[in-house]
C-alpha cells in the first residue's frame, strides 16, 4: 500500500470512529420534543438519530440510522432557492424575497418593513415565495422539477410522503395566511393556494441523513453530484445559497449556530440538518427532537463537536482539523 493510500484509509478509519463517537455521546441525550403541529410529524419515533459526511470525492460514512426516512421539511427551502437563482437570476429574485436575517420563528408573518418583503428565503413566507417565483417558470410541472432536482443532488430518485403531505395540507391554515399576505404586498403574483400546495409537497419530500449530506456534498463540489459526475446546479447559485444559509439557515437560532459551528447549513421540523463544508463535504443528521428553535437537539450538538474535532468552522484561526479532513477527499 503507499502513502497516499495508506493516509486515505487511516483517515476512513478515524472518521468512522469519530462519527460513531459522536453518535454514541449524543444518544442518550433525550431533551427536546418533535413537532406537533403537523399532526403527521407528531407520531415521528422521537429515538432514531443518524449522521452521515459524504465527501466531494464520492466517499461516505455513517452512524446509526443514517438510512433512515424523514420528511425533508424546512431543509429543500436552501435547494428550491438555489433552483430560483438559476431559474430567473439574482437581481429577479432578490427583488421578491431579501438575505437577511429575521430574528423571528421560521413561521412568523413578518416582511421587511422597508421593501415589503420577506426577509429571506429560508423562513416559511420567504420559501412560499420562492416556490411562486418556480410556479411562474414551470406552471403545473413546479413540483416534478423541484423534486427532480433535488434528487440529482442526493444521486437517486425522491418520493414524496403522501400521509405528511396531507397532514400539511390539511393544517396548514397559516401557511396559507402567509400565502394570501404575500399576494397582497406583491411578493406573489401567482395562485396562491396552487402556490402554498407546493411548498407543502415540497417539505413532504423523503430523504434520509446519508441523502442530506450526498445534497450537502453536491453543494461543496460547486453544484456537481461528487457520485454520479451530474453538474446539478450552477456555480453563481450555488455561492448564493450558501451565503444564505450561513446567515439564516437555522432561523432565529442562526447567530448562535454560525459562531459554534461557523459552516453553511439548514435545519427542519423533520429532525434533519444538512451542513456544507465548501471544496470537502457534505454532513447529514437526523433526530426528531426538536428544540425551541425548531432545530434538531442531537443534530446541533453533533454538528458542534464535529466542527470541533474536524476543524471545520470557518472562522477557526487554528484550523486543527483541516489537513485531516482534506486526507478524507484525496
Amino acid at each position: 500500500m503507499d502513502t497516499v493510500t495508506a493516509s486515505s484509509a487511516n483517515a476512513d478509519f478515524g472518521i468512522d470512529s469519530i462519527l460513531a463517537a459522536t453518535h454514541a455521546r449524543h444518544l442518550p441525550n433525550v431533551t427536546g420534543a418533535v413537532a406537533d403541529y403537523i399532526p403527521e410529524l407528531a407520531v415521528a419515533d422521537p429515538d432514531h438519530f443518524g449522521i452521515a459526511i459524504a465527501t466531494v470525492n464520492g466517499k461516505l460514512h455513517t452512524a446509526g440510522d443514517a438510512d433512515h426516512p424523514f420528511t425533508i421539511q424546512s431543509v429543500a427551502k436552501a435547494f428550491i432557492y438555489c433552483l430560483a437563482l438559476e431559474l430567473v437570476g439574482r437581481d429577479a429574485v432578490m427583488a421578491r424575497v431579501g438575505v437577511e436575517p429575521s430574528g423571528d420563528p421560521f413561521n412568523a408573518i413578518e416582511f421587511d418593513p422597508h421593501s415589503n418583503r420577506p426577509f429571506n428565503p429560508m423562513v416559511n413566507a420567504g420559501a412560499i415565495t420562492v416556490d411562486g417565483i418556480i410556479h411562474g417558470v414551470a406552471g403545473s410541472d413546479a413540483f416534478e422539477l423541484i423534486i427532480d432536482r433535488l434528487s440529482q443532488a442526493a444521486g437517486r430518485r425522491l418520493t414524496m410522503d403522501e400521509a405528511v403531505y396531507r397532514s400539511e395540507s390539511e393544517t396548514g391554515h397559516r401557511n396559507r395566511a402567509i400565502g394570501h399576505l404575500l399576494r397582497n404586498v406583491g411578493a406573489l403574483d401567482g395562485p396562491v393556494d396552487e402556490i402554498v400546495d407546493l411548498y407543502f409537497r415540497q417539505c413532504a419530500i423523503r430523504v434520509t441523513a446519508t441523502d442530506l449530506a450526498r445534497m450537502g456534498a453536491t453543494l461543496a463540489h460547486i453544484g456537481e453530484n461528487p457520485v454520479t459526475g451530474q453538474q446539478v446546479f450552477e456555480l453563481d447559485a450555488v455561492r448564493n445559497t450558501l451565503a444564505v444559509m450561513f446567515t439564516c439557515g437555522t432561523y432565529d437560532f442562526s447567530g448562535t449556530w454560525a459562531y459554534d459551528v461557523g459552516v453553511p447549513a439548514k435545519s427542519g421540523v423533520g429532525g434533519g440538518i444538512c451542513g456544507v463544508v465548501n471544496r470537502l463535504l457534505g454532513i447529514g443528521t437526523f433526530s426528531p427532537r426538536l428544540d425551541v428553535k425548531g432545530n434538531s437537539v442531537r443534530g446541533v450538538a453533533s454538528f458542534i463537536d464535529l466542527a470541533n474535532e474536524l476543524g471545520l468552522h470557518v472562522f477557526d484561526c487554528s484550523n486543527a482539523g483541516s489537513t485531516f479532513v482534506r486526507s478524507l477527499v484525496r
